[in-house]
């Protein structure tokens, strides 16, 4: 939980007042609060179940409170109906960030780029991370759903900070807002590096689909974005699509210095 609440945090890097202070700030608070709590969490199933409890039970959490809380042991259903909620909410607006920062790049359409006339939020970002949500829930098995995110996500991460490395090495003085030290960045590679083998080892049908799914976006970029402009046809299109949905969505441009 701690490694998703950092990774959401940098991904709205430019959306926070002061991130230079705020940004390591919020990183070190989150970290430490998030594992002393999940910690003493951990702490106390083992001290009042005993295994056999933990291996039987659907929702260690809700098995605990029912020991322990008595009438009060719906709070703890609640509370991890909550968590999840926030999860889902944190999760929903790091992720369509990512799209919208894509698109602001020219990696993705250029409608995703846009922000709301009012609250000035990437509305279609929003809508399309909400439509992709509502297609993975038609997954008949939710744990190979798992790897493919597993696989995707440690391969994409490592992959990122991998090349955060080489660029410290290729430009050392270059100015660098957040600096960290580079042992760390080398253990979360090899960290990475790790649990792509363990999941391919443990899946690896699984692990050879998620692979696949990965390189169905390169001849996408070789046609639609590697060249800068889309062909004419295309490019006619999208703008009459992109237009109407902007009408319909209230959505512009964002104005960048």
């Amino acid at each position: 939980m701690a490694a998703i609440f950092r990774y959401s945090l940098n991904i709205v890097a430019e959306e926070l007042k002061d991130p230079n202070k705020n940004l390591p700030r919020a990183i070190y608070i989150t970290l430490i609060s998030v594992t002393i709590i999940y910690t003493l969490a951990n702490v106390a199933y083992l001290t009042v179940l005993t295994p056999q409890e933990l291996l039987a039970s659907n929702a260690v959490a809700v098995t605990f409170g029912e020991k322990v809380l008595g009438v009060f042991a719906l709070i703890m259903p609640i509370s991890v109906a909550l968590s999840t909620f926030g999860s889902v909410n944190g999760n929903m607006l790091t992720c369509s960030r990512i799209f919208y920062v894509g698109a602001r790049e020219k990696q993705l359409p250029s409608l995703l780029s846009m922000i709301h006339i009012q609250y000035l939020t990437p509305l279609p970002s929003v809508i399309i991370t909400v439509l992709l949500s509502l297609m993975y829930t038609f997954s008949n098995d939710i744990y190979t759903l798992i790897n493919y995110f597993n696989f995707v996500t440690w391969t994409s991460s490592g992959a990122v900070v991998a090349g955060m490395i080489w660029v410290r090495y290729k430009e050392p003085n270059k100015p660098r807002p957040f600096k960290v030290n580079i042992l760390i960045a080398i253990v979360f590679v090899l960290a990475s590096i790790f649990l792509v083998i363990v999941g391919t080892i443990d899946s690896p049908i699984d692990t050879a689909i998620g692979f696949g799914i990965m390189l169905t976006g390169i001849p996408v970029y070789f046609l639609l974005v590697y060249p800068k402009q889309l062909p004419k046809w295309l490019s006619k299109i999208q703008d009459a699509i992109t237009h109407r949905l902007q009408r319909l969505m209230l959505v512009v441009r964002e104005e960048r210095p």
